[in-house]
């Protein structure tokens, strides 16, 4: 893959991403949720505690008032009271007529509970509030505070705190558990997300595998069912398919029917030329020889793009490529000529084996015509940058010749354009291969061999 090339976005990988950032945002979002209800739900439990507490110390200071044998806070039940700063602790303050008369459980020692704040107690017969205060030693505590009359025996304030560290040991358990719950999720989302892709994408599978039977000649229609979403796609691809099999079939039809119509007038011509041996006869000859050279390359170029379009067969490389370098060390055998071929294994063209021999064959027969003593052969194959480009493969012959300048690489290249009268041929070799090569996609480039010589790239599609 070239180094520059840049990398086709994944539908697979897209598809899981966005299935990815869904399931993180989702179960964040419900992380948080979850936590802060649960907290909330803590503190209210523990607020319900602690409002039973001051509820039984209501009860003291109203029984209290007539009967003074009566000890507030005897009945809460609730040894942590007693034990000095164990963080469980109760108050009563009268504040009418400003007093400030207070009563405390035994762990306050001589400490006292702070307010909740200036705030103004809610109306209503309990006039209740709760909150967090700094205890003794500074120790955070979950408070609730009550207001209550009892008309002539006063107005107090009933204050009962528990530890907050016992909420906080409960929302730290429960959020442990959340997350570990959270993250299990997760790993089950990703899981089924993995699935979903996998799944929802076989039958795109299956039509990439299908388009990549056709190309390799193995069918010549997409078969099978495919899903609502992808049948109109496969069901276009066969139409299409049909169609330039129609105009291609048409094409070879009009080339032949030409073909016939051109081979007997200019069959006529020749013959009647050929019984005289006057000037006009002889250019006559010379011309009509032009004539069946440009007929025959136009209706092999109008053949090669009939097969080029159709492009269903797959030839081996490495068979035509070693063959045609064995036949041509033979016809030039006279020059002594070595002729070697590096091809490596597995390499096919998609196209018909004559088009591949003729391009070949030409560019390896002209390297022969003008080597010094040696042709080298050598195919390598090209990554496609993604899966949905081409592949390609290049053959390069290279000479020990005299070689081009890159004026005559460019003259080179026009239509019966010959450099040296001397060497055999038409001058249709390197334009026949030109135009066959961009007919299947491909290209051919003319540059200097390391050996000085003349070399040739022929760049075509690979299977």
């Amino acid at each position: 893959m070239a180094s520059g090339a840049k990398r086709a976005p994944s539908l697979a990988r897209r598809l899981f991403l966005l299935a990815l950032a869904f399931a993180v945002v989702l179960l964040t979002i419900t992380g948080f949720v979850l936590a802060a209800v649960n907290r909330s739900a803590v503190e209210r439990g523990f607020d319900r505690r602690l409002g039973v507490y001051v509820k039984l110390l209501i009860a003291d200071i109203a029984g209290a008032v007539d009967d003074s044998a009566i000890q507030v806070g005897a009945n809460l039940g609730e040894p942590l009271f007693e034990l000095p700063q164990s963080g469980w602790y109760w108050q009563i303050t009268r504040v009418d007529q400003g007093r400030g008369d207070t009563r405390a459980s035994r762990s306050l020692f001589d400490g006292r509970l702070p307010g909740l704040g200036p705030e103004v107690a809610p109306d209503g017969p309990t006039r209740s509030r709760e909150g967090y205060v700094e205890g003794p030693n500074s120790q955070r505590l979950r408070a609730v505070e009550r207001t209550i009359e009892l008309g002539e025996d006063g107005e107090f304030v009933v204050a009962v705190a528990g530890d907050a560290d016992d909420i906080e040991t409960a929302v730290k358990q429960f959020n442990l558990a959340l997350v570990a719950a959270l993250l299990i999720l997760a790993a089950g989302m990703i899981i089924a997300a993995l699935l979903q892709v996998r799944v929802g994408l076989v039958p795109l599978g299956r039509l990439t595998g299908g388009l990549a039977a056709i190309r390799a000649g193995e069918k010549d229609h997409l078969e099978g069912d495919f899903p609502l979403e992808i049948a109109p796609l496969a069901r276009e691809v066969n139409a299409l398919i049909d169609t330039n099999r129609e105009v291609v079939e048409r094409a070879r039809t009009h080339v032949g029917n030409l073909a016939h119509a051109l081979k007997t007038p200019i069959s006529v011509i020749q013959n009647e030329a050929a019984g005289r041996t006057d000037p006009l006869a002889a250019k006559v000859s010379e011309q009509v020889g032009i004539m069946r050279d440009q007929v025959t390359h136009h209706l092999e170029r109008a053949r090669a793009a009939a097969r080029a379009q159709v492009a269903t067969t797959v030839v081996d490389v490495a068979a035509v490529v070693e063959g045609l370098s064995r036949t041509m060390e033979k016809i030039h055998r006279d020059k002594d000529l070595s002729v070697s071929a590096e091809v490596p294994e597995g390499v096919a063209f998609r196209g018909e084996r004559h088009d591949l021999e003729e391009m070949v064959g030409n560019l390896v027969d002209n390297a022969c015509k003008w080597a010094a003593s040696g042709v080298t052969v050598a195919v390598e194959r090209e990554l496609a940058p993604t899966l949905a480009d081409r592949a390609f493969f290049t053959v390069t012959i290279d000479d020990d010749g005299p070689g081009l300048s890159a004026e005559e690489r460019e003259e080179v290249g026009r239509r019966g354009k010959r450099l040296d009268e001397t060497k055999p041929g038409t001058g249709l070799g390197l334009s026949i291969v030109s135009e066959l090569a961009g007919l299947y996609g491909g290209k051919l480039t003319l540059d200097t061999a390391p050996a000085g010589g003349l070399r040739t790239v022929l760049r075509l599609p690979m299977v």
